[in-house]
């Protein structure tokens, strides 16, 4: 019996097998829950929408996804970078159980402010992340009294993979 279902979105020009979503996957999966990792890539590369791709697809695809799987159990959202944008997102309109989010933005051009469900969240954030200023993620973490670690490493956390999935494993462990 599944403990629940784990969507893990993938960030801008990467794809569902990328390093940080994969080791989401591997802690999912040993904890006892099911999970999908969505390919977004068509979606990214429609650079004619934005230099981000198709952010309200993105968005759209990752709604659908969660609502299949919220009408057979939990549903816990994970995501990296605009991963983690989409899953914050679309937590405001399918019921989750949790969230966790690493390097979010905390804004997205045209799009709505980073927001989020009243649910347990957990963030990870780069000091030195070059593209989302750490101060926009402490302030957004601290108004939603999300947990949030921050560690020495840049906006791709390639040095942070491990202790990005222990920090998964405590929030699939308190939901």
């Amino acid at each position: 019996m599944s403990r629940g279902h784990c969507i893990l979105s993938h960030g801008f020009e990467s794809g569902p097998e990328a390093t940080k979503v994969t080791a989401l996957a591997e802690v999912a999966e040993r904890l006892g829950f099911t999970h999908e990792r969505p390919d977004y890539t068509d979606l990214d590369a429609r650079r004619d929408i934005s230099s981000v791709g198709d952010v309200p697809a993105r968005l759209q695809r990752l709604i659908g996804l969660a609502a299949a799987a919220a009408a057979r159990g939990p549903v816990v959202l994970a995501g990296s970078s605009l991963g983690a944008y989409v899953s914050a997102i679309a937590s405001l309109q399918v019921p989750v159980k949790g969230l966790f989010l690493m390097v979010p933005p905390t804004r997205m051009g045209p799009m709505p402010a980073l927001d989020a469900a009243p649910v347990p969240i957990s963030v990870v954030h780069a000091w030195q992340d070059e593209l989302i200023p750490a101060a926009d993620v402490i302030a957004w973490a601290q108004a939603r009294s999300a947990r949030l670690l921050l560690v020495q490493d840049g906006h791709r956390l390639e040095r942070h993979v491990e202790a990005s999935a222990q920090a998964f494993e405590a929030l699939l462990k308190g939901v």
